[in-house]
């Protein structure tokens, strides 16, 4: 054999060699995982809606007759006590009515006056035998009438003098104005209600947000609740208060069923504007170092599983995809959980206390230990959850554990540093 010979049984052989293996890897490939870790730590299930500030007290202010606008005392921002005058409406129509109906009033006073004469005449005569009874009956009669008349006159004259005191517009609350309608000289038309010439807020160092919250998550929420919101004015800075109440009243728009939750708010700077925009956030329960898994740990399920076997983690499916406020599918199912896990140990916290009621079993999947080992299913039930992590109420797990959150690819292996909770060098996981 020739030395050039040898050489390309060499390489043959080591061809050969190269590909068998290439052959034996691709026959058995060896699973790659994304993992996470489950830790201890701290889930605020919330509730999030959209709302409008005001104040406490606001009270609209009207005329209750129609004229003109003679004279302005207050206007927009200006402070007012109970009883101060804001405006008069001209009295000139309303003074000649008073004058009209106290001379009515004289009139019927003095009929009543010679129905009386005629009465008492009537009746000395009857007493003599000299009148008849027809006659007696007569001046009776013209006497009543003219006493009702009177009456009757009275009652007109009260009644134009109230219309000519609604004239004058006083503040029936002290506040200040945050609104006014009408100038000097424009015509104020009272028919079948009245219109408003000033809005009057009482206290704007409290305020009140009327949240607008969807029927799915209005079972949430409790009195009392702690409550954040921010406003466009102060994208920075966030604002704290409490539910005050919750109103029994629906609004449908669209199909779309909310029910208004009021939040008191204090506002001693007074940053806070009536009208203003509140993007709200409620927390409807919290606990604290409890066991936690990620989202994404719930979601993944190893390639085929049957249809029954994943049926039992649905629910968790659909409330780990519902987003971050937590107020989805799973919401509803679990209800506000906190409570004492197997694994989790106490589930205390400022949250409203669930125990293990309402939790729901699902399973999720062990890193597999070894090159050949297979993902090792385990058996949990699940708490509430806050879009991205979910407690662990109780189950055969442990914190420190590794749990597959999906499988490793290219270009998530290209990807940059794994966020809090995934496995030392392992990919950025995707909840």
């Amino acid at each position: 054999m020739t030395k050039k010979t040898a050489v390309w049984l060499l390489i043959v052989a080591a061809a050969a060699v190269g590909l068998f293996v290439l052959i034996g890897s691709r026959g058995k490939p060896e699973a790659k995982y994304r993992t996470a870790v489950v830790d201890k730590g701290d889930i605020t299930q919330q509730v999030t809606a959209t709302g409008a500030v005001s104040a406490v007290t606001t009270v609209k202010v009207g005329s209750q007759v129609s004229g003109i606008i003679s004279k302005l005392y207050v206007d927009f921002n200006s402070q007012v006590k109970k009883g101060a005058l804001l405006a008069e409406l001209d009295p000139t129509p309303f003074q000649e009515k008073v004058n009209a109906a106290e001379a009515a009033l004289q009139k019927a006073q003095v009929d009543e006056r010679n129905g009386a004469i005629a009465l008492r005449r009537q009746t000395a005569l009857k007493a003599e035998g000299l009148a008849p009874q027809a006659d007696f009956d007569a001046a009776q009669a013209n006497f009543d009438s003219a006493h009702a008349s009177v009456a009757q006159a009275n009652a007109a004259l009260k009644q134009v003098r109230t219309d000519l005191s609604y004239t004058k517009i006083s503040a029936p609350i002290d506040g200040v104005v945050v609104d006014r309608q009408y100038d000097v000289g424009q015509t104020v038309a009272a028919s079948f209600q009245a219109p408003m010439l000033f809005q009057i807020a009482q206290d704007l160092t409290k305020m009140q947000v009327a949240a607008d919250v969807s029927e799915s998550d209005i079972g949430r929420v409790q009195m009392g609740e702690p409550v954040r919101f921010t406003v466009d004015a102060y994208p920075d800075k966030q604002f704290r208060g409490k539910v005050a109440q919750i109103r029994l009243i629906a609004t449908v728009n669209q199909n779309v069923v909310t029910y208004p939750v009021i939040v008191e708010v204090p506002n001693p700077d007074l940053l806070l504007r009536p009208t203003m925009t509140a993007n709200v956030t409620i927390d409807v329960a919290v606990v604290h170092d409890v066991l936690r898994v990620p989202n994404a740990a719930l979601r993944w399920k190893p390639e085929g599983t049957t249809a029954s076997a994943a049926a039992g983690s649905s629910v968790e499916e659909r409330a780990a995809k519902s987003g971050g406020n937590g107020t989805g599918a799973m919401a509803r199912q679990f209800g506000q959980t906190g409570g004492t896990g197997a694994a989790g140990g106490p589930g205390g916290g400022g949250g409203r206390p669930g125990g293990g009621r309402g939790a729901r079993p699902t399973t999720i999947y062990a890193a597999p230990q070894g090159p050949k080992a297979e993902p090792k299913p385990l058996e949990i039930r699940t708490g509430i959850t806050d879009g991205r992590f979910t407690q662990i109420v109780s189950g055969e797990i442990k914190p420190g554990d590794s749990v597959i959150v999906g499988l490793a690819t290219a270009k998530a292996s290209a990807s940059g540093s794994a966020p809090p909770g995934a496995a030392p060098g392992g990919p950025r996981r995707g909840f």
